[in-house]
């Protein structure tokens, strides 16, 4: 109907009407688009509660890639190669692992966003927790941290030292789960699948691992990757000099758990280091986890140039590493020598 006053033609009452109901349209699409974002807003996750579903994701992933092992058929085949020519190998234990920890975590937290080493399209909507929040979790770790779904990124790998676990060098194999917010990394877990034992971090708030007594620097004992140990030895003994130990190893995260106290019972299945290195390119999924350990005991996990990681966005990190717990680690950076990974 046309204002009072106003006479309209057919035409113009049907345009007066198609206006109107734009108008509508716009009011109730705007109120429906508020209340979305609203929603969003509220999805919050509990921090000790994704903290306990990483440590039962990586066991649960850990469990598989053992019984592939055992079992001996792991049908290994190649992804291609890395930066520096070695084999990315996969097998049915990754594979395996990946399901078990992907389908874990995503379908009790569906709004996070989980990356994986590994990618598959099997959806297993049986995968559920157990709601189990382990005893020394609930111990030391207060409930009712919260923060919005969305900024948190989940970084999993769910077979760390996949070359040594074709060579039954299990010792260095390890599953991992790591849950970074708004780019820095909170809670760190990396599962010892041939062991049993788990470490596992909430930075600011607690851990089932200790740094160790006492270290050295001066020289260090250096651990750096097995797959470039040749290329890495000029560099530390540039940085530390000739008489420096370098012990290569497999796998990031056990590399991590090397600058940290032993339980008893490994006494001798890790080696020991004072200071991690890698001089070229890594993926976020195989550090971030210890990043976040060595965070929460009042270490750090830096790039070659003593600059913070991002554990957002694309998951290749370019700037090496240099990881260290209980000692000066901005001395540390600035021994090292120049070094660009993107041209090495």
């Amino acid at each position: 109907m046309a204002p009072m006053g106003i006479r309209l033609s057919p035409l113009g009452v049907a345009v007066f009407c198609l206006l109107g109901v734009g108008v509508i349209y716009h009011l109730y699409a705007g109120v429906i688009s508020s209340r979305l974002a609203a929603f969003r807003q509220r999805r919050k996750v509990d921090l000790r509660d994704l903290l306990a579903v990483s440590v039962e994701a990586a066991v649960l992933g850990g469990k598989e890639v053992k019984k592939v092992r055992e079992e001996n058929g792991l049908k290994e085949k190649s992804k291609g190669k890395t930066k520096e020519g070695a084999n990315e190998l996969l097998t049915l234990g990754d594979l395996q692992s990946h399901r078990k920890m992907y389908n874990l975590i995503r379908n009790t937290f569906p709004e996070v966003v989980v990356n994986s080493e590994e990618h598959d399209d099997l959806v297993d909507k049986a995968a559920t927790w157990s709601r189990d929040i382990p005893a020394d979790i609930l111990d030391k770790i207060e409930g009712g941290r919260n923060v919005p779904a969305e900024s948190i990124t989940v970084w999993i790998d769910p077979l760390d030292a996949t070359q040594e676990y074709t060579e039954n060098l299990v010792k260095y194999v390890t599953t991992m789960v790591c849950v970074a917010v708004e780019g820095k990394p909170v809670i760190g877990v990396i599962h010892q699948p041939f062991t049993g034992s788990t470490a596992w971090a909430f930075v600011g708030q607690g851990s089932n691992m200790h740094a160790r007594s006492s270290y050295s620097i001066s020289p260090p004992n250096v651990i750096v990757s097995r797959s470039h140990s040749g290329k890495v030895k000029n560099f530390i003994h540039d940085a530390f000099g000739n008489s420096t130990t370098i012990t290569a190893a497999g796998g990031a995260g056990y590399k991590v758990l090397s600058l940290l106290e032993t339980p008893a019972r490994e006494t001798g299945s890790i080696e020991q280091a004072d200071v991690y290195i890698h001089i070229t390119f890594i993926k976020k999924w195989d550090i971030c986890a210890g990043a976040a350990l060595l965070n929460a005991l009042g270490g750090h996990m830096t790039t070659l140039k003593g600059e913070n990681i991002d554990y957002s966005g694309e998951p290749l990190n370019k700037g090496g590493l240099v990881a260290s717990v209980g000692v000066d680690h901005k001395a540390i950076v600035e021994k090292l020598p120049s070094w660009d990974p993107e041209k090495h």
